[in-house]
């Protein structure tokens, strides 16, 4: 990287990082990825939300390592963990939409969202998991959501811009007859939680910020099976489908290189697609 970029913000207020950051970036996403593999197991019909927050929660403390998002804008938890037809930002231990209890079923869908924070740096990553055997449909909306994810980190190269990002995913997504969620998007990353740019899903080609090598941010796209209008529940955190099909997400963390990208959470044990190795 030129050494005059070294520590930049661009005008869009997007940092500029520099190479060696990307040590810090590869740690923290490791252990976040690392403790979404070892939580695999324990997802299965009878388990209840809270009960896997709290074995997220212990992985933490164990690596001694601390969560971003306990005590983030007063939420309380380790993890999100969003069933079927809640988009994102599940409260464990809370009732799932549509239920009396937080117990995981058989054929639920489940996202979990894990953010640590190592030497300051931040590793931040969500996947989907299944409980028993998936129903056809809700297969084929986990692996439109994981490919719609990888055509996004794709599109990651110095050079090309934000809104490419969005309609490499957009344009894979609506080809398959499913809809992005426009209320949520990915965000700058590193020593910080959420800091610019906002990352979105969908776009125009050629449009937004231009990429640069040095820039550090997080891809996740929401997928619904149906309309991609949201509701956010009474919580304030909850955001379901409004029409209540359901919905999957996929989350990177990367970081743009002069070559194209590095990918910092990635699964160490390939278990990253629920159902084949990825």
């Amino acid at each position: 990287m030129d050494e005059r970029n070294r520590g930049r913000v661009t005008k869009d207020g997007i940092r500029i990082y520099e190479v060696s950051d990307f040590a810090g970036m590869r740690k923290a996403g490791h252990l976040a990825a690392q403790i979404l593999d070892e939580i695999a197991e324990y997802v299965e019909p009878g388990v209840t939300t809270a009960r896997l927050d709290e074995i997220i929660t212990n992985k933490v403390e164990a690596a001694g390592a601390k969560s971003a998002t306990i005590g983030y804008k007063g939420y309380q938890h380790a993890s999100c963990i969003s069933v079927n037809h809640v988009v994102c930002h599940g409260i464990p231990g809370g009732k799932i939409p549509g239920r009396s209890n937080d117990v995981i079923l058989d054929q639920d869908i489940i996202n979990i969202d894990v953010t640590v924070i190592v030497d300051g740096w931040y590793g931040d990553t969500s996947r989907m998991y299944v409980a028993g055997t998936p129903k056809p449909f809700a297969e084929r909306l986990i692996q439109v959501t994981h490919d719609a994810l990888m055509k996004g980190i794709e599109a990651v190269k110095p050079g090309n811009t934000f809104g490419d990002i969005g309609f490499a995913i957009q344009q894979f997504v609506e080809a398959e007859r499913m809809s992005v969620v426009r209320d949520f998007c990915g965000h700058g990353l590193g020593r910080v939680f959420h800091a610019p740019p906002n990352v979105l899903h969908y776009g125009r080609p050629g449009t937004g910020a231009t990429l640069e090598e040095g820039m550090i941010f997080t891809i996740e796209p929401m997928v619904n099976l149906g309309r991609p209008e949201t509701r956010i529940l009474p919580d304030d955190w909850t955001a379901i489908t409004r029409d209540k099909k359901l919905s999957a997400q996929f989350e990177h963390s990367v970081g743009v290189t002069a070559e194209g990208v590095e990918i910092f959470t990635l699964s160490p044990a390939g278990l990253f697609h629920p159902t084949k190795p990825a």
